[in-house]
């Protein structure tokens, strides 16, 4: 078993342009090298082509649509091919969207895949809610297959939805998040939460019971948006979260409390901005923490 590194250099389910930039930036900060001198077995899978955001002003509630699924698609076929051969996608992006294209890559695979969704939002809206149209924050709305998804976007992989809410863990996210609306929603689909007070009060054990509730034996994507933590702590997060979110290292304790599952499927690294962080020290730090937390899933399944 090898971890499969796959850089996913887009920004375009973003709002503007800087995640693109992430996968070479976590490189140049000395990513693969900490991760080989920790043991991880690291195979290249290489990169996707770069998709870059633009404005879409001709689909102004969904922008960038057709690129966004495009990305996904490709994001699919490769998480599909990796994990055919007995090795785990590790995903560098680029945007949330990506998670997506990875649970649309192992849902035909492994029926009962779950989804630990460590991330600074919930994600719920989708083309009908939004006031955006950024496709960003519409992830869960789409794997949910919400009213009002995009069909091409909810409907890529082989079936539809791609999770029962059952299957979703939402960790980290803000309480004031969730309005009446988005509460009843992940009420009524049974979706587990896990909000930002409840991981602040103890980390390991927050882990502990995304992955209980997610099973202990079924396989689980680790979905990791940088803009969980807070941006005074640690600014890299391409949509800032002042003064909200958990601390640096308490979302590193998160983060390597999920990978410490039995059965890690895949793990997305999202929302990282290098352009807020010229000096590379943030980067370096987050390379030390995934370091630490993708070491994990060799100590368990190693």
């Amino acid at each position: 078993m090898s971890i499969s590194l796959l850089r996913v250099p887009t920004s375009a389910g973003a709002y503007n342009i800087g995640q693109e930039r992430a996968p070479a930036a976590l490189e140049r900060v000395g990513l693969l090298d900490m991760l080989r001198s920790e043991g991880v077995p690291l195979d290249d899978a290489g990169a996707l082509p770069v998709v870059a955001f633009q404005p879409d002003p001709h689909n102004r509630r969904q922008q960038n649509l057709d690129r966004v699924v495009d990305v996904a698609s490709r994001v699919a076929r490769q998480v599909d091919q990796i994990s055919a051969r007995g090795d785990i996608p590790l995903l560098i992006g680029g945007d949330c969207t990506i998670t997506i294209g990875v649970v649309a890559g192992l849902a035909g695979r492994w029926p009962d895949v779950g989804l630990a969704y460590l991330d600074g939002d919930v994600d719920l809206d989708t083309p009908q809610t939004t006031q955006s149209g950024i496709l960003d924050a519409m992830g869960i709305g789409h794997l949910l297959a919400l009213d009002g998804a995009a069909p091409a976007l909810a409907g890529m992989g082989s079936r539809t939805p791609l999770l029962r809410g059952d299957r979703i863990a939402l960790i980290g996210y803000e309480p004031s998040d969730l309005d009446e609306v988005k509460q009843a929603i992940v009420d009524a689909h049974g979706v587990h939460q896990i909000p930002a007070p409840t991981v602040r009060q103890q980390p390991a054990a927050a882990a502990a019971d995304a992955r209980a509730a997610l099973g202990d034996d079924a396989p689980v994507i680790v979905h990791f948006d940088v803009d969980v933590i807070d941006s005074v702590d640690s600014p890299l997060g391409h949509y800032p979260h002042f003064n909200a979110g958990l601390s640096f290292d308490d979302a590193m304790a998160v983060l390597a409390g999920l990978c410490s599952a039995q059965r890690v499927a895949a793990v997305t690294v999202t929302e990282v901005n290098p352009d807020h962080d010229p000096q590379g020290d943030h980067l370096r730090r987050l390379a030390q923490g995934l370091t630490k937390a993708i070491a994990q899933i060799q100590a368990v399944q190693g």
